[in-house]
C-alpha cells in the first residue's frame, strides 16, 4: 500500500499567503498575495519579490477581491512562483492540498467556485484537495494547544477573524462551523489602511498610492483606544502634552528605501496613559522592531528629514476605531461587539454561555495594542450578567489558521476527507463544493 502523499497547506488570504508542509509548526513562506509594478522599472514583481524592494509607488494587483477569487490567471502565476521557489522538492502533482476559503465561498455561483477547482486539479494537478474555512482550523489549533482549556473541554468556541477583506464572527461546535450563526463585518485590514491613507493625505502629504508604506505605518503606530473622548482631548494638546504625536519618516529612495519611526520612544509615550509606566518596557518581539527602526535612523541625524516625514496624532487610534464604531464614520455596519452578540444569539441557547467564555481572536488586525481589552469593554454590557466573557488572543494571530491547517493535514484521516482529482474529473466542481459546504 502506497504511503499518503505530502500535504501542502495553503492559507490563501486576501493580503498574504501562508504556505508550507502539513505537520510542521510554521509555514515555509509568508508573502503578499499579489503582484506589483513600479514606474521606476518594468519588471512585474511576484509575492516575496515585492518585500525586497522600495515600496514607494508600487501598483498592486490582487487575485482576490473581498475574499473571493476574481482573477484565476493571476492566482495561478503567484502559486506557480511560490511552489517553484519555496517548495521545489514537493511537486503539486504528487501532493494533496489543504486550502482555506472564506465562509460560504463555495456556496456561491459556479462562476466563482469553478475556477478554484480548475486551478487545483487542472492547472496544478493535485492528487486531492480539502477546502476549509479558517474558523474551524483556529478552533482545532487552540483546542490542541490547551487541552485543559474551555475550548477543548466544551469543543465549542466563537472565532473572531479580523482578516484583510472583512471580519467574521463564527461559532464552532465539535470542530464544525455553525454556518447559520456566522456574521460578517465588511471591514478588515484593507479598509483600515485605506482610511489611514485618506487621513494622512488630507492632513499632510498625498499617500493614496502608497498602500504598502501606509500598511507599515498602521502596523507600527496604530493602537485601540479604550477611552475615545479622553484620548481625543489628549490628541488636541500641544507639545509634549500630546502623548500621541509621533513622526514617521518616508523613504526618499536614496538614503533610505524603507519608511521608519523617527523616534521610537516618542511613539511609545501613549503607553503611559494606558499602563501608567513611563519607561515603556517592551517584550522581546517589540525590542526587535525597535532595534530595526533605530538601526535605520542611525547616521541620519544630520539629514534634514522635515520635508519627507508625516506626523500622526489621533489617526493612531481613529483608524482601528472603525472596527468598533463603523456607524460613527457613516458606515451602515454594526460594531464588532454587536456582531458577536448577533452570532451567539443565532445559536442554540444552551451554547450561549460557553460561546461567550471561549472567544478566540485571530487575524492581523487583532494585533493592535489593547484590542482584546476594548472588545471586552464593549461586549460586557451586551452580555447577560450571569455569563462570563473570556477573550483569548492567539499566540500568533497571523499564523493561527495555517497552524490549524498543518495540524489537520497531519491527521491520519485527512485523505478520507479530501475530494480527489478522479472525483473532480467524473463529477466536476459542484460535487467538490458540496463535499465541503454543509
Amino acid at each position: 500500500m502506497s504511503s499518503s502523499p505530502t500535504v501542502i497547506v495553503l492559507d490563501n488570504g486576501g493580503g498574504y499567503i501562508k504556505l508550507g508542509i502539513g505537520g510542521e509548526r510554521d509555514p515555509t513562506a509568508i508573502v503578499p498575495n499579489s503582484t506589483a509594478r513600479s514606474t521606476s522599472f518594468k519588471k512585474t514583481l511576484i509575492a516575496d519579490e515585492i518585500t525586497a524592494v522600495d515600496p514607494t509607488s508600487l501598483t498592486l494587483r490582487r487575485p482576490l477581491d473581498r475574499g473571493y477569487l476574481t482573477n484565476p490567471d493571476l492566482q495561478r502565476d503567484i502559486w506557480a512562483h511560490l511552489f517553484k521557489t519555496h517548495l521545489p522538492s514537493t511537486p503539486p502533482d504528487t501532493s494533496s492540498l489543504l486550502l482555506t476559503q472564506p465562509p460560504f465561498s463555495l456556496s456561491l455561483s459556479p462562476s466563482l467556485r469553478r475556477p478554484l477547482f480548475e486551478l487545483v486539479f487542472e492547472d496544478f494537478g493535485f492528487r486531492s484537495c480539502f477546502v476549509s474555512d479558517s474558523a474551524s482550523l483556529v478552533h482545532l489549533y487552540e483546542a490542541s494547544r490547551n487541552p485543559d482549556g474551555v475550548v477543548s473541554r466544551s469543543q465549542c468556541s466563537m472565532v473572531v477573524d479580523c482578516g484583510f477583506s472583512f471580519t467574521h464572527c463564527t461559532p464552532v461546535f465539535q470542530n464544525f462551523t455553525l454556518n447559520y450563526g456566522v456574521r460578517r463585518l465588511d471591514l478588515g485590514g484593507k479598509a483600515l489602511t485605506n482610511y489611514l491613507k485618506e487621513l494622512v493625505s488630507y492632513r499632510s502629504v498625498n499617500v493614496m498610492d502608497e498602500t504598502l508604506l501606509i500598511d507599515h505605518v498602521k502596523e507600527k503606530l496604530c493602537f485601540v483606544s479604550t477611552d475615545v473622548p479622553r484620548d481625543l482631548q489628549i490628541a488636541r494638546k500641544s507639545g509634549k502634552d500630546n502623548l500621541f504625536k509621533c513622526t514617521y519618516v518616508l523613504p526618499d529612495g536614496i538614503t533610505h528605501t524603507k519608511g521608519f519611526v523617527k523616534d521610537v520612544n516618542e511613539a511609545e509615550r501613549y503607553r503611559s496613559v494606558y499602563d501608567g509606566v513611563p519607561d515603556f518596557p517592551m517584550n522581546e518581539k517589540e525590542d526587535m522592531d525597535v532595534d530595526e527602526d533605530e538601526e535605520m535612523s542611525n547616521g541620519r541625524k544630520k539629514i534634514d528629514l522635515s520635508k519627507n516625514e508625516i506626523n500622526l496624532t489621533n489617526e493612531r487610534f481613529l483608524v482601528p476605531e472603525m472596527i468598533f464604531r463603523p456607524a460613527d464614520l457613516g458606515m451602515n455596519e454594526a460594531g464588532l461587539a454587536e456582531c458577536i452578540v448577533r452570532s451567539v444569539n443565532a445559536c442554540h441557547p444552551l451554547l450561549h454561555p460557553v460561546l461567550y467564555e471561549s472567544i478566540i481572536l485571530t487575524g492581523g488586525s487583532t494585533l493592535f495594542p489593547h484590542f482584546a481589552k476594548r472588545l471586552e469593554q464593549e461586549l460586557r454590557p451586551l452580555v447577560p450578567d450571569d455569563y462570563q466573557v473570556k477573550i483569548t488572543t492567539q499566540e500568533d494571530p497571523i499564523l493561527g489558521v495555517w497552524r490549524g491547517g498543518s495540524l489537520l493535514a497531519s491527521s491520519p484521516d485527512f485523505e478520507t476527507m479530501c475530494a480527489t482529482k478522479f472525483e473532480y474529473e467524473e463529477e466536476g466542481s459542484a460535487r467538490c463544493s458540496r463535499r465541503f459546504f454543509q
